[in-house]
């Protein structure tokens, strides 16, 4: 089901680098922690040398808990030391939604646990 805006989204883009220990497993361990979180609402991700993941959260404070677990962290830490050249984060407010999305947000489906 579609959430009803306003709601928040987390941009997060990315190049990766060569390095490729433990950044799969790690990242689907996130997609399956994030899932639990009170908040969360979708994800869809995709890359093709630009990675463009973007999460859906229900409200600001939802994405701030996230933001403070502990794998969530050592990812974070880990990625912008060895898995990413290049990385941008943005938080912004959905206003409004249109078009016909309704497969897009199957109960908590997301296109792909990636950016790989």
């Amino acid at each position: 089901m579609r959430p009803s805006a306003p709601y928040f989204a987390v941009i997060f883009t990315s190049l990766r680098s060569e390095v490729e220990d433990d950044y799969i497993s790690t990242n689907d361990l996130l997609m399956e922690k994030a899932k639990t979180y009170a908040g969360f609402l979708h994800q869809d991700a995709v890359r093709d040398g630009l990675g463009i993941a973007i999460s859906y959260w229900k409200d600001l404070d939802s994405i701030h808990q996230w933001s403070k677990d502990v794998d969530h962290i050592l990812a974070k830490q880990r990625g912008s030391k060895e898995w990413y050249t290049s990385y941008s984060v943005r938080i912004a407010r959905v206003e409004r939604e249109y078009g016909n999305p309704n497969e897009l947000w199957s109960p908590l489906k997301h296109t792909d646990s990636e950016p790989r």
